[in-house]
């Protein structure tokens, strides 16, 4: 369980034995759940509220997989915080900031409460009919989910995809071709090198559709800022079938829906360093 043995306070059949917890916030969501917090909360069928929500992932007494979605978020956040430094702490959200309890789970959770039956879908309930358990997306062949996924663990391990990568594998910039996309001849059309004179054309998109988001903001959340080293900002943004990572002072990494297992690297050149300082200033950040 994460940080917590104890049950969620409540009574008999109600006890909730928790096992981990999660935010749903515009800055902070499963972006496996969505390419932005709209996305997200709707695939819980959850409204997206502006101070989002916190998600307690658990078993009932009989061993059914629950999710309860709580209103107060600063609770859930103390919770993480706390197990992600070792410590326990008893996440016990009071029975007046839960918002719903929906059956199963949205995420892969891979552990499970002691003393109870193995995790299952509850029983249905004749008033949930039409919507089933909530299950993890797929993630077993390339798409959506899968490069979101992909996307996270770039960001989260940055330091070694980077290491991946030569400057001197980038070739320079080409002479900007009239609609400002001289960037492209920096990226890497296979993970390597991408010549002058074959940018990649899912690259450009993606870059041309982030410069669009300076213009005409996107839904929420597709576009975030979350702390780095140093004084630059890590950035997250998705779109249609892609997501893009980047740090502020450093390249980009672009995954695309159509190039399956594909980690595409675009160099700084002349126009990255304005398009992520653009990015950032408009990004949703962790308050």
């Amino acid at each position: 369980m994460a940080g917590t043995d104890e049950a969620v306070a409540a009574a008999g059949d109600d006890a909730l034995y928790v096992l981990t917890a999660v935010l749903l916030t515009p800055a902070q969501f499963p972006s496996v759940l969505g390419d932005d917090y709209p996305e997200a909360c709707g695939a819980l069928g959850l409204a997206p509220l502006a101070d989002g929500y916190g998600l307690v992932l658990g078993q009932d007494g009989e061993g059914a997989r629950w999710t309860v979605v709580v209103d107060d978020v600063s609770l859930v956040a103390v919770a993480i915080a706390s197990w992600d430094c070792g410590m326990e702490y008893d996440l016990s959200p009071d029975e007046r900031s839960v918002v719903a309890a929906l059956p199963g789970w949205p995420l892969a959770v891979a552990v499970a409460a002691p003393g109870v039956p193995a995790p299952h879908d509850p029983e249905p309930d004749p008033g949930l009919a039409d919507r089933p358990p909530l299950s993890p997306p797929d993630t077993s062949t390339w798409g959506p989910a899968q490069r979101r996924l992909g996307a996270d663990e770039i960001a989260l391990q940055w330091t070694a995809w980077r290491e991946q990568i030569d400057d001197a594998d980038f070739a320079p910039p080409s002479a900007p071709d009239g609609d400002g996309d001289s960037d492209e001849a920096s990226a890497g059309a296979d993970g390597q090198k991408d010549g002058a004179h074959k940018p990649h054309s899912g690259i450009r998109r993606v870059l041309a559709e982030a410069r669009a988001y300076v213009d005409i903001p996107p839904p929420l959340g597709r576009v975030r800022s979350s702390f780095a080293s140093g004084e630059a900002r890590t950035l997250r943004a998705d779109g249609p079938g892609w997501s893009l990572v980047a740090r502020t002072d450093d390249i980009a990494f672009v995954l695309l829906d159509d190039e399956p297992g594909e980690v595409l690297p675009v160099g700084r050149g002349p126009e990255l360093p304005g398009l992520l300082e653009a990015l950032d200033k408009m990004a949703v950040r962790p308050s």
